[in-house]
């Protein structure tokens, strides 16, 4: 499902980061671990096609996305990706309910109004559609935040550090919902943290990688 051989990013003017070898087979997910600044963004945002590696080999769900061009990613990640960012960019001028319906209006595509609205019941938001996202809790954005990574079916779901800026009570609350959501959507999940609360709960149940030896070569 997942997989990186010999893979590196070289920013500009900066550091050539070199990623270890790694490989997911059949499994519900993955942890990316390591400290602030070990390079997790970096190969998350690799991972969602949104940077272009520098060398090596890039697999996701049978697409090696180190030979795609940019207009290629873009068009595996609408088909096979749903992302939940760490600041998650719901737009303060449309309802929970419009800003689910956004992602398709921005690709083009006619909105799939019985999916928004299976997500909004799935994900226990039917009494907050109306909403704007300053009524919100951060708690119930994040919500609506994995709604909005969930509307086209994805076959993988990235986040990144979802537990961050959450208290314990919360934190266990968002590592159950993202379990739950991919299982029952299919998706693999993979999750960029350094939260050790996040290692406690799920780093018997999920394989990691961890980054925190990441080789900066010149």
């Amino acid at each position: 499902m997942i997989e990186l051989q010999g893979l590196h990013y070289r920013y500009a003017q900066g550091p050539n980061l070199h990623f270890p070898d790694f490989q997911l087979g059949p499994a519900p997910g993955v942890l990316l671990r390591g400290a602030s600044g070990s390079g997790k963004s970096t190969l998350l945002a690799l991972m969602a096609g949104l940077l272009s590696a520098t060398g090596g080999v890039l697999r996701m769900a049978g697409s090696d996305l180190s030979a795609m061009n940019p207009r290629q990613r873009d068009a595996w990640r609408g088909a096979n990706l749903g992302f939940v960012p760490q600041r998650l960019h719901l737009s303060a001028a449309l309802s929970v309910r419009d800003n689910l319906c956004l992602p398709y209006l921005a690709a083009g595509l006619a909105v799939d109004g019985a999916r928004v609205e299976e997500l909004l019941s799935t994900l226990g938001l039917q009494s907050l559609a109306a909403r704007r996202p300053h009524q919100l809790s951060q708690g119930q954005a994040q919500r609506v935040a994995l709604a909005r990574a969930l509307l086209r079916r994805p076959r993988l779901l990235l986040a990144d550090e979802p537990t961050a800026s959450l208290d314990d009570d919360h934190a266990a609350a968002t590592l159950d919902l993202l379990q739950q959501a991919a299982a029952q959507h299919g998706a693999v999940l993979v999750l960029a943290t350094h939260d050790s609360r996040v290692m406690q709960r799920l780093g018997a149940v999920l394989p990691s990688l961890s980054l925190a030896k990441l080789e900066y070569a010149p």
